[in-house]
């Protein structure tokens, strides 16, 4: 229930692809948000016994192995060395073998755990309550930490980033060492801001959900209250289907009802028109898609009256033989609050549809009355819309009739707009491969699908180890390996590429320097020909391109590669998800492929998320690999929910990661990743904030931290008790307390300033929570050294970040005032000043600020 009410209330590739074998790119480990940890140059325990307990710093790896773990471990790496050296070895071998996987539980071909991504089953799997740690992200994934080395910027897909200086490696840094960290400041992993800031990126080449709308898909949060501005924006120009009074009927009769069709026909608009017609006020709440019926009808959402409930894009539930009564449940849970719900999906009903609640076929509106209205109320002439309607393609979806009526009203001539949309848009793709096409043409533009934006050698180099794996589907290659090897040999592919339909070659200017990058002649045609390509050619081929890709990611090529490849499989979930899944998705998240395949693994539920279509099934993969029994899963579902997908879904977000942080060391660094990336896009950071500081207070031994620091009357808390053997009680207070030292000591990317810092500035609502999170750290003995120098940092940073640092410094004095006993504020006052180490003349200042709003805070 509390989880539902902040839900409601929140508010192309780049070059060296020919280095396949390369592993020593740090900035390709997985993602867990553009941030790093300080905690480990700050807070040192004191004894062995705290180092062991203290929970995670910089390093990712487990406190302590099991023998039999440290074993697998090590022959997994030796594998994955082994399979890099054969790389090496036979770059340019006569037949390539199949690669070499390091040991893992799944494999291609086998039943995916939990089900599949549309069975999101229960959100709070009972595993998940493990209070143990099981070493989650050892391989790099979600804990991801770079080595130290300046700030990445935001960089265009067409380049790669910046080599990090490698950092000495502190002692006792392996496995099983202790995660106490003596190095200074090591940045996070920054695949997330790669990818925010290739949104922004000149030429980039995602070719997912064109348009203006799709990179700010991923910026905004896709649940919670829709604002008045959206829900106008969708219901000014909606045009009502004929099947609109029918649904209008059943709401006003059950206060449910069930819209399903398939994705492009304007359910989502509909649902807010639906709601529109027949509820008493104007407030709309979007729950998540993965929410159940059992969530609908249990009171885990909160229905209010008068508002309209909407949950968009439904996942899949498994059959049962309850479903009639369940729908029975939620209709009445929602027809006593006084509410209404719209639910859409793509599913259809299986068998007989349930009668206590319509399920309603959708239909898509009059596309022609849909152009004329977006055109009319942006004010074009009638000549203008005339035209735009005669050359209106066929087989357009709402969506793209709505982008392509936006793109006109800006100026754009109709018939080049229209030539993007519809049937008309796939001809030239379908027309190049209805011609005979030789083998090195079909890898030339399955090359292009999935390494856009590269330059010629390493396009070449792409597409030649593509030939090799694929050669055994071509019978005039297969049959003569001597051939074979001449024809790669001979081949004048720059020539081939000039003469290729569907081929261009972008010039783009870098000061004095002038780069190549090899990409479709039109955005568009990349859909196109994953389609044709998945149509045409066989499972054999497909294969090959799998193995191809797997071979290339795991030799971490870069962001830009893993970029382009990632969005390409985003493109080819349309047609066939399925494979997408069981080959890539899976495998790579699992670490088949490496740190590399992991993190193109996010990449790829992120360029999901740009999609409204497919946001909600990257939701559905990310919670079945959080709820995995594989570590390496649950590490990178924790670093595909720092990103773009927590953006979409926080609500979502906050709760897998909670549940994780009980098992892996890399969801703490998820959560502290997502409030930067929340920042970073102007979303609700109390989505993260507001759960973690009511954690704390229900976490709490009776009574108020005393004054000698211990966290309870009885002395109890820190790292010794949990060690102890102490309750569930004390290791979900503990398990809190490191999650809120990692998040109060975590820095951006970007500025490498801390993001608490940046919270008090740019999200002053925020402030009493985050008091309420330093009070509950500073009153914990074993991290309270660490905190105050932490907290001293804060301070310091806020002299950079802020632009009126005193009134900041004086307003988060008194929001960790309140949250503080009396007895402990004059405690912090001194132990803050003796924390200082050299403090320089404005901390100073600011310090004095921030203590006299404390002393002065009013019980």
């Amino acid at each position: 229930m509390d989880e539902e009410r902040s839900e409601s209330r929140a508010g192309g590739a780049a070059g060296g692809a020919r280095d396949t074998g390369r592993t020593d790119d740090a900035e390709n480990t997985a993602t867990t948000g553009g941030t790093e940890t300080t905690t480990g140059r700050t807070g040192k325990p004191d004894t062995a016994e705290q180092a062991e307990q203290a929970g995670p710093t910089e390093q990712a790896g487990p406190a302590r192995q099991p023998e039999h773990a440290k074993q697998a471990e090590h022959a997994k790496q030796a594998e994955h060395v082994k399979k890099h050296e054969h790389v090496k070895k036979h770059a340019h071998a006569r037949k390539p073998e199949h690669p070499k996987k390091p040991g893992q539980p799944w494999k291609p071909g086998t039943p995916r755990p939990s089900g599949g991504p549309h069975d999101s089953g229960p959100a709070d799997d009972a595993a998940d309550t493990r209070t143990g740690r099981d070493g989650a992200g050892r391989d790099g994934t979600g804990g991801g930490i770079g080595p130290e080395g300046k700030p990445s910027g935001e960089r265009a897909p067409g380049t790669q980033p910046e080599q990090p200086e490698q950092p000495e490696k502190p002692s006792g840094s392996g496995p099983g060492s202790g995660r106490a960290a003596s190095s200074s400041a090591v940045p996070h992993n920054s695949v997330n801001q790669y990818f925010f800031g290739a949104l922004d990126a000149p030429g980039a080449h995602f070719g997912i959900a064109g348009g203006p709308g799709a990179t700010a898909n991923a910026r905004r949060r896709a649940v919670g209250r829709l604002d008045a501005g959206e829900a106008d924006a969708l219901l000014g120009p909606y045009v009502r289907p004929d099947c609109f009074e029918e649904a209008v009927r059943a709401l006003e009769r059950d206060g449910v009802v069930v819209v399903v069709g398939p994705p492009g026909i304007g359910k989502r608009s509909a649902a807010v028109a639906l709601v529109a017609a027949v509820a008493e006020g104007t407030e709309y709440v979007v729950l998540s898609p993965g929410r159940s019926l059992e969530d609908l009808a249990d009171g885990r959402v909160t229905f209010e009256k008068g508002v309209g409930y909407l949950l968009i894009d439904r996942m899949r539930e498994a059959a049962t033989g309850t479903a009639d009564f369940d729908w029975r449940r939620v209709r009445d849970a929602v027809r006593e609050a006084g509410a209404h719900l719209v639910i859409t999906t793509v599913h259809p009903v299986e068998g007989e549809a349930p009668g206590s609640v319509r399920h309603v076929p959708w239909q898509p509106p009059d596309l022609t009355a849909v152009l004329r209205i977006r055109l009319v109320r942006a004010e074009c002439t009638d000549g203008t819309v005339e035209q735009a309607v005669e050359k209106m393609p066929p087989g357009c979806a709402v969506a793209e009739v709505a982008e392509a009526a936006g793109r006109i009203a800006q100026g754009a001539a109709p018939a080049e707009v229209w030539r993007e949309y519809g049937s008309g848009a796939a001809e030239p793709v379908r027309n190049w491969f209805a011609g005979g096409r030789d083998p090195q043409e079909w890898t030339e533009v399955t090359t292009l699908a999935f390494v856009t934006g590269a330059g010629y050698r390493d396009f070449e180099t792409c597409q030649e180890r593509l030939e090799q794996w694929v050669a055994s589907t071509f019978p005039v290659l297969a049959n003569d390996e001597e051939k074979a090897q001449a024809h790669r040999r001979s081949a004048d592919r720059r020539l081939m590429l000039a003469q290729n339909s569907l081929v261009a070659v972008e010039e783009h200017k870098e000061g004095a320097r002038t780069r190549s990058a090899l990409v479709f002649a039109a955005p568009h045609y990349r859909q196109w020909v994953l389609e044709e390509l998945w149509a045409k050619r066989s499972t054999a081929y497909w294969d090959g391109v799998r193995d191809w890709l797997t071979e290339l990611v795991a030799g971490r090529p870069g962001l830009g590669v893993q970029l382009s490849v990632a969005s390409a499989l985003a493109l080819l979930t349309r047609p066939a998800f399925d494979e997408v899944a069981d080959n890539y998705l899976y495998p790579w998240a699992s670490g088949v492929a490496g740190p590399g395949g992991q993190s193109t693994a996010t990449l790829v539920l992120q360029c999901m998320c740009l999609d409204e279509g497919l946001a909600a099934t990257a939701l559905g993969v990310g919670r079945e690999w959080a709820r995995a029994a594989d570590p390496a899963l649950r590490s990178t579902a924790a670093a595909a929910f720092s990103g773009a997908l927590g953006v979409r879904f926080p609500t979502d977000a906050v709760n897998v990661l909670l549940r994780l942080t009980h098992r892996s060391d890399d969801a703490m660094l998820a959560l502290a990743g997502l409030v930067a990336v929340l920042l970073e896009c102007g979303e609700d950071t109390g989505a993260v904030l507001r759960p973690l500081a009511y954690r704390l207070k229900d976490h709490r031994p009776a009574g108020r931290p005393d004054a000698r620091g211990g966290t309870g009357p009885d002395g109890l808390g820190g790292p010794r008790a949990a060690r102890r053997g102490a309750g569930p009680g004390v290791r979900h207070r503990e398990t809190t307390l490191e999650t809120v030292r990692i998040l109060l000591g975590a820095r951006t990317v970007s500025t490498s300033r801390l993001v608490c810092a940046a919270l008090l500035e740019q999200d002053p609502a925020q402030s009493d929570r985050l008091g309420e999170l330093w009070a509950g750290l500073l009153g914990n003995r074993p991290r309270r050294g660490e905190a105050l120098r932490t907290l001293h940092a804060t301070l310091h940073d806020l002299t950079a970040v802020s632009t009126d640092a005193d009134a900041v410094a004086a307003r988060f004095g008194r929001a960790v005032g309140r949250a503080l006993s009396p007895l402990e504020r004059p405690q912090l006052s001194s132990a803050l000043r003796l924390s200082a180490r050299r403090p320089d003349r404005a901390t100073t200042a600011l310090t004095d600020t921030f203590l006299t709003a404390v002393l002065s805070t009013e019980d």
